[in-house]
């Protein structure tokens, strides 16, 4: 299978740990190259940011990466390049009459607008992951939401016109059924983990004797660092790494670090609280496997990829119970579901953790066990092989189509849900 995968403002090949690079930028190159490992034929498509980067670079065996030409070829933040999507879309368009792909599969909102208005003329279907919704954002940040005014109603649109709708928990699968999205054309499929690379045995990075807690991901408010930063005055004895933002020379002058600086010296733990910046992505496991407990408490989380990397090193995580982590984390049995916002309930959660060797042994056990049952690149390429299958029958029978093979549905439900029996 021809498979274009569209990621317009996250390329595969971008350092991870910036405001606008994270997850998706590591779903979109390990799924594409766990995809080619299957025997597909994959080119991402993305957005130029520079003057120096060749048209097509080859990330892998039967993967390519195609630069975009769709406004100035410099960084520019995700919130600013609707403008650029009907020129992106007339580049799609004119690659795709030249060379049709079997199916799209568009990443984000906007990498959906224009993938819809190039796949038209081509008649290719057009598969959509969000990776998050505009709608949950608004709901959870308020007047802090700094995307564009349109987006939620171009999300709707998009979620309605796309053959095929891959959610990445129940959460967002429900939210789209009740946008009036058919029930056959939303399936769940998480996002994956790289079970060589994130494995309980292997180095440890260098750590005291203190208990380590660490927090690992973006450095934007919504992530919760404030309130895992809060929660330490409740665990004196142990201190907290925080993995992620800027370059560490750059932490100094970053709005969100300084934030969370000061809030460390007012609820007066700075001195156990070490900001390192932006990690390397080959150094992440080691940073994971020298930890006691993993915190991830975001206010939402579509998935929360940096939760199922903790897992598969054997960490036992606490999590924020919200979005996907409620489909990845079993609570008490993997980790601990926490609400968000509420420092003093984490606080005590992790108190008792820390004090609790055999319940912090038995949930890395599991937690690893889990990750590697329901989490690894090779289920989640099979499970969009299935849809991108399901996909193409939906686009030549919309209505039914007994003689073709239907998409088995997997709903997230409990500790086995995703194992494909």
């Amino acid at each position: 299978m021809r498979i274009a995968m569209v990621s317009e403002h996250a390329s595969p090949l971008a350092a991870l740990g910036g405001e606008d690079a994270g997850g998706q930028n590591v779903h979109v190159a390990e799924l594409s190259q766990a995809l080619a490992r299957l025997g597909h034929e994959v080119v991402v498509y993305t957005r130029r940011t520079d003057e120096e980067s060749p048209d097509d670079v080859t990330m892998g065996p039967g993967v390519r990466v195609r630069h975009v030409r769709a406004g100035p070829a410099e960084e520019i933040g995700k919130d600013d390049l609707p403008q650029h999507m009907p020129e992106f879309a007339r580049q799609l368009r004119a690659d795709w009459a030249r060379d049709v792909p079997d199916i799209v599969h568009a990443h984000f909102w906007m990498s959906g607008m224009a993938s819809l208005n190039a796949a038209q003329d081509a008649g290719v279907p057009v598969v959509q992951t969000f990776h998050a919704l505009g709608v949950t954002k608004r709901r959870h940040q308020g007047v802090a939401d700094t995307s564009p005014t349109e987006r939620i109603a171009i999300e709707r649109s998009v979620a309605l016109r796309s053959d095929l709708i891959i959610a990445t928990s129940t959460e967002e699968q429900r939210e789209l059924r009740s946008w009036g999205v058919r029930p056959d054309r939303v399936q769940v499929v998480p996002c994956g983990v790289d079970l060589d690379r994130f494995t309980p045995e292997g180095p440890r990075a260098p750590r005291g004797d203190r208990p380590r807690v660490v927090s690992l991901g973006r450095l934007v408010e919504r992530k919760g660092v404030e309130t895992v930063i809060r929660a330490l005055t409740a665990v004196p004895e142990a201190e907290l790494l925080v993995a992620g933002g800027p370059e560490a020379h750059l932490l100094r002058t970053d709005p969100e670090a300084v934030r969370l600086h000061r809030i460390a010296r007012e609820v007066g733990v700075a001195d156990r609280v070490c900001f390192l910046g932006r990690v390397a992505r080959e150094d992440v496991p080691a940073l994971l496997r020298s930890a006691d407990v993993s915190v991830n408490v975001p206010w939402y989380e579509p998935f929360g990829m940096s939760t199922v990397e903790a897992m598969a090193c054997g960490v036992p995580v606490a999590a924020s119970d919200v979005g996907g982590h409620r489909d990845t984390v079993v609570h008490e049995v993997t980790g601990l579901l926490v609400p968000p916002r509420a420092p003093e309930t984490l606080g005590a959660r992790l108190r008792t953790l820390l004090g609790d060797v055999v319940a912090a042994e038995s949930y890395g056990i599991a937690g690893a066990d889990r990750a590697a049952a329901c989490f690894s690149w090779e289920f989640v390429a099979h499970r969009t092989e299935e849809c991108y299958t399901e996909a193409l029958r939906l686009a030549r029978h919309p209505s039914f189509a007994p003689d073709l093979p239907r998409v088995r549905p997997h709903v997230l439900t409990g500790p086995n849900s995703l194992r494909g029996e």
